[in-house]
Order: C-alpha cells, then sequence, then structure tokens
C-alpha cells in the first residue's frame, strides 16, 4: 500500500563555527532524528565587508584579494559541514543526511532555505548573549523564530 507510507519529517540544522551550534546538532541526533527523519544541515557563508581591503590598497581592491577571501570561506564552510557529517557518522545516521552551504546574510538565508526546502523543523544553537549583545548584535535564532516559515528549535548548550 503505497498510501500509507509515511513521508520522512525534513529537520533541518543551521550551524556556523561556533560550539553551541554543533551542541545543537549532537543534541537533535541523540533526541529528535530517527529512521523517519531527513536531516538537512546547512552553514551560511556571510557576505563580508570588503571596505577594509580597499583602503588598505590604496583605492583599488585586486579582484584576486576578494576571490582569495571568498574561496577561503567556502573551504571554512566545506570543513564545517564535514565535521558535522562526522558527528552524524558517530551518531550511526549515514543516510537521509544533506549538506548545504549558502552566501549571504544567516538570518535571512536561512529562513530562505526553510522555504526552499519545505522544512518542518528548524534547529539553531544559541550563543548565550546576553540582552545587550543581542540588541547591538542582533539575534539569528529570534529572527528565525519570528520569519520561519516552521517550528523552530532553539537549544542552549548548559553552562
Amino acid at each position: 500500500m503505497e498510501g500509507d507510507k509515511k513521508m520522512k519529517k525534513k529537520v533541518m540544522v543551521a550551524i556556523d563555527v561556533s560550539e553551541s551550534s554543533h551542541y545543537a546538532l549532537e543534541w537533535a541526533l541523540q533526541n529528535l532524528i530517527d529512521s523517519n527523519t531527513q536531516l538537512i544541515i546547512l552553514t551560511i557563508q556571510p557576505l563580508n565587508e570588503y571596505s577594509y581591503l580597499h583602503a588598505s590598497s590604496f583605492g583599488s581592491t585586486p579582484v584576486e584579494l576578494i576571490q582569495t577571501f571568498q574561496e577561503n570561506q567556502r573551504k571554512v564552510a566545506m570543513s564545517l559541514l564535514e565535521k558535522a557529517k562526522e558527528i552524524c557518522i558517530k551518531h550511526g545516521l549515514v543516510e537521509d543526511v544533506e549538506t548545504i552551504t549558502e552566501v549571504g546574510d544567516p538570518k535571512e538565508v536561512i529562513c530562505e532555505a526553510v522555504e526552499k526546502h519545505n522544512i518542518q523543523m528548524l534547529i539553531v544553537g544559541s550563543h548565550g548573549r546576553g540582552p545587550l549583545k543581542r540588541v547591538i548584535l542582533g539575534s539569528v535564532s529570534n529572527y528565525c523564530m519570528h520569519n520561519a516559515n516552521c517550528s523552530v528549535l532553539v537549544v542552549k548548550k548548559p553552562l
């Protein structure tokens, strides 16, 4: 009976270089992810402000320099995704894991990816910033809670 087959739930974990995002992935693997889950791991390559390069090169930033910076960002992103795959394998999850990297403002790109991939649950880590830092720096998790078109779980690493 093909109609009775359950569709796999789609869960996305957004990771960055922080310990809190890797803790969120570990937590999800231990507590939520099962054989009925398709896991998507997303990392964002932030858009960098290159004006300091422009200033340091006396008005004309070589294209090669910008390309080198972008290539290094891509390498960091791919390294993060490889580490995430290793964490998944350590938890026995080899199949049903997709990794994605995108470029842009993390909070906006995460919400766009949720829409694009029809995600049912988004999991993000909490950096544990205080209220003042959240106001000044903003909070990706807070933005996602209010703007993602799915349930959002914010995982906070215990102290």
